[in-house]
């Protein structure tokens, strides 16, 4: 059960959205995508779509690719099971205005199964949702609320462990 690679990157909920998907897959799967405000993490087909809670503080993705399945974390607070497909085996993590926030090599294609899990996200959330309360109260300007969305007191991470299986 040994690591093969891993790819950490920070990343951009813009309209509470995330991609990960195939190199190749350009339109989006809005059904998944849809999916992923209840599910929060949703896979389908070269798709991985995940739902933020907020919109303006910068998240963490970790994908990690093992060489057999790995048993879910158990300290996480959420929890989703997860199937990607990769007919190129170049895939992205885009922002929906931004684009790509980073790209990995996988180590082959095909077809990966695994589960994501999700930490930080009520508060994230919370924090974002205090901060926009003062901005308004106090009349902030889009600096200042820049400035306190880089000062959230904890990271918003969504792991996502994944090994080849066809």
């Amino acid at each position: 059960m040994s690591l093969i690679t891993e790819l950490k990157t920070l990343a951009y909920p813009d309209y509470r959205l995330l991609e990960i998907r195939d190199s190749d897959a350009i339109d989006r799967d809005d059904e998944a995508a849809h999916a992923s405000r209840t599910r929060v993490v949703v896979g389908s087909g070269p798709h991985i779509y995940i739902t933020s809670l907020q919109r303006e503080i910068y998240v963490q993705v970790i994908i990690r690719i093992w060489d057999s399945p790995q048993a879910p974390p158990t300290d996480a607070e959420g929890l989703n099971q997860v199937s990607f497909e990769s007919p190129t085996g170049l895939i992205s993590v885009d922002e929906l205005t931004k684009g790509s926030a980073a790209s990995m090599t996988l180590p082959r294609p095909g077809v990966y199964e695994g589960h994501a899990a999700w930490n930080n996200r009520q508060a994230t959330s919370d924090y974002f949702d205090a901060c926009m309360a003062r901005a308004v109260e106090e009349e902030w300007n889009a600096v200042r609320i820049g400035q306190a969305c880089k000062e959230c007191p904890v990271l918003e991470e969504y792991a996502i462990d994944l090994w080849h299986t066809r």
